[in-house]
């Protein structure tokens, strides 16, 4: 068993890298990705840990993607190497990020809700990758939002009265420059785009045409039903096929390492195909 998509409080998780690395030991995975947001700052603990845990690090990120679909886009990257180009420009998104928290605050405090950026980092002390999740925790505990889904609910999601929007990759230039850095994509979550089944079909032929070698069918919060049919999209346009959890920490309550709501199970053999994909 492993998992190839979890997250750290180096970004919007709860749990120091290590610990991510020790809970996917706990649960019987022979090896797991860390994939924090933008960032490829987990790395170097996550690598300590995987050593001493006797199990395999598979180094990799999320890139948060621009899209032309009424939802969001998630790039996963495995493999890469974060002295080569990938790790230069997510730093420059990292950026964008603080630009964008900075809108966030002005729009919460003009609806009355008074949030400085202080107290946001305070909330996120050890991430790189500050976004909506802390500022969501900073609401909850300043009673402006009963949980983190309805911060996001009320407030943070598109559509609502503090959402900003932020420069991001387009999928492209994701690819792009995850094959510059040796490393193979896979587009996450797939059903995020919000799409219809054929409109859904199109986006990932077109995504197929300019290089994403995979695509997340084995999600932690997906069905049964929803993982075969992505599992059919994905054979159909000859992509390698992905699986994780999604594991946030007490950001995402329901998902645990490796088993995601219990009934996950991604086989090693997954892994040893998506490494077939490396440029």
């Amino acid at each position: 068993m492993i998992d190839l998509h979890t997250h750290s409080n180096v970004s919007d998780g709860t749990d120091a890298p290590g610990e991510v690395v020790r809970l996917a030991q706990e649960a019987g995975c022979s090896a797991v990705a860390v994939t924090d947001h933008d960032t490829l700052d987990h790395l170097p603990a996550a690598k300590a840990a995987a050593a001493d845990a006797g199990i395999r690090l598979v180094t990799g990120c999320e890139i948060s993607c621009a899209a032309d679909a009424p939802g969001s886009m998630h790039v996963l990257v495995y493999f890469v190497d974060e002295a080569k180009v990938l790790g230069q420009q997510l730093e420059a998104l990292q950026r964008a990020r603080v630009a964008r928290n900075e809108r966030i605050v002005e729009a919460l405090r003009a609806h009355g809700v008074e949030v400085t950026l202080d107290e946001i980092r305070a909330e996120a002390v050890d991430a790189t990758s500050i976004g909506r999740p802390h500022v969501a925790r900073v609401l909850v505990r300043k009673g402006a939002a009963t949980s983190i889904q309805d911060a996001f609910d009320h407030w943070l999601a598109k559509g609502k009265p503090a959402y900003a929007e932020r420069e991001r990759l387009n999928p492209e230039e994701a690819v792009e420059l995850a094959h510059a850095s040796g490393a193979v994509t896979s587009l996450a979550h797939p059903y995020s785009l919000d799409l219809t089944r054929d409109a859904l079909d199109a986006e990932i032929r077109r995504l197929t045409d300019v290089g994403l070698d995979a695509m997340e069918c084995v999600y932690g919060r997906y069905s049964p039903g929803e993982r075969d049919e992505l599992e059919e999209l994905a054979a159909r346009h000859d992509l390698a096929t992905t699986g994780g959890s999604d594991y946030h920490g007490e950001n995402k309550p329901d998902l645990s390492v490796g088993t995601g709501r219990g009934d996950l199970c991604v086989a090693r053999e997954v892994l040893d195909r998506l490494e077939e994909r490396r440029p």
